[in-house]
């Protein structure tokens, strides 16, 4: 398997600091800190900064605060001037004091303190490390008459490369597709996907694991509840590298016509026991629910399995998908890690459950969903550095299936009720 190439540009050691007289005058750490990240055709990232109270001090802690993953497309357009923007793309850090929103139902003002650009250029492209800045940098100037320098911004640019396999679905996951692996214009079949939810079979050693499957019609079953969905992985010579399988069924909860975060449902991700034939071992497992608002969204929450940990279920992500667009799955320590209350850890690679090391962050996985009752062909991307046999990849296919099918499984139930209740849920 060929990877195509991607860099990743990370931001971090973010720190702010003041000359003693702009603290003085009331500048001081009992403010709060923020910046907004921008790079042209990627989102707006919003991060805390933290205040720097000593002037000789520096920020020691290599956490990332933001990244951003290019490919080759995206530094072409990044090169490219458009024809309203400026000659060069920069990446542009915009360093505010207080933060956006309201208290009490007044809008709370932000105070731009400076801005710190740094031009994209052709170096980006060539694959290798490099530090594009690291260390203090001015970013304003005083409102004193004394032209003293104002602000100092603390960051730590780097560019590593970080290349990936991708990977696509060629059908729905109910039919049971080729996956093909993406190189350029070449489509290579790497696996193929095959999709059941009829009575299990006594002689399938997944009957073990799994909840019993569908009596009689499936559709009359499937506005009860939906169960007994598995899904298994085949390497090209035909042999099940990789499933997954649905242990707690997608119900609707007491109260309501959904699966709600109350009740998840639930699949368990498995791969082949290496010491025992047609056995299978517990790597992950995935949560599914419906959360319900003026926008609907699936929430995935999956788990990585190692009976080397405490409860053996390590928290790897948790994301809500838009119903009705669909969105993005990921593995990634670096986004996680801005959102969660506690650092997630980075598995080393698919089959090394144990190997956890939270100083290996970054992106593991993506995978890329369409949203109900639209034709969903996956499209899934993995980090090279978790993936170091074909078996590796394919657990992550059972996981990216899992996740398709998780958009099928949590919509609403649709029980027929009286026309003067439509509306009423």
């Amino acid at each position: 398997m060929d990877p195509q190439a991607f860099i990743r540009l990370s931001i971090g050691s973010l720190g702010l600091r003041f000359p003693m007289a702009t603290v003085n005058n009331g500048k001081s750490g009992t403010s709060s800190y923020s910046c907004e990240i921008r790079l042209r055709g990627f989102p707006v990232q919003i991060v805390s900064i933290p205040f720097v109270s000593s002037p000789e001090a520096a920020p020691d802690s290599p956490t990332i605060a933001s990244s951003f993953y290019l490919e080759k497309a995206d530094l072409k357009a990044l090169l490219t001037p458009g024809c309203f923007y400026a000659p060069h793309a920069c990446l542009e850090i915009i360093v505010y004091t207080g933060r956006k929103g309201s208290h009490c139902g007044v809008g709370a003002k932000r105070q731009q303190i400076g801005t710190f650009k740094l031009e994209v250029s052709s170096e980006w492209g060539e694959g290798k490390p490099a530090i594009l800045h690291s260390g203090w940098k001015g970013i304003g100037k005083s409102k004193q008459e004394t032209g003293k320098p104002g602000a100092e911004l603390h960051l730590r640019v780097k560019l590593d490369p970080d290349p990936r396999y991708v990977f696509q679905f060629e059908e729905e996951t109910k039919l049971s597709p080729q996956i093909v692996q993406l190189q350029g214009n070449i489509r290579q079949p790497i696996f193929s996907c095959k999709f059941t939810r009829d009575r299990q079979s006594q002689a399938d050693p997944l009957s073990a694991y799994g909840s019993s499957s569908l009596d009689g019609s499936s559709q009359e079953a499937d506005r009860r509840e939906r169960k007994g969905w598995k899904v298994k992985i085949h390497d090209l010579s035909g042999s099940a590298v990789a499933a997954a399988f649905i242990t707690t069924p997608f119900v609707p909860s007491t109260g309501c016509d959904w699966v709600a975060r109350s009740n998840p449902g639930a699949w368990l991700i498995v791969r082949p026991d290496a010491c025992r034939p047609d056995s299978w071992l517990p790597w992950g497992k995935l949560e599914a629910w419906r959360e319900r608002g003026m926008r609907d969204s699936i929430c995935c929450r999956f788990h990585l399995l190692s009976e080397g940990q405490e409860g053996g279920e390590l928290l790897m992500s948790e994301i809500l998908v838009n119903a009705e667009k669909g969105g993005e799955f990921y593995i990634d320590t670096d986004r996680q890690v801005r959102a969660a209350a506690t650092p997630l850890p980075s598995p080393q690679s698919s089959g090394d459950f144990a190997a956890l090391s939270p100083a290996v962050g970054g992106f593991v996985m993506s995978c890329r969903v369409q949203g109900e009752g639209k034709s969903s062909k996956p499209l899934v991307q993995l980090a090279m550095r978790h993936v170091t046999c074909v078996e590796d990849a394919a657990i992550f296919m059972a996981l990216a299936a899992a996740v398709d099918l998780s958009m099928e499984a949590c919509r609403p139930f649709r029980r027929r009720i009286r026309r003067s209740n439509r509306n009423s849920w």
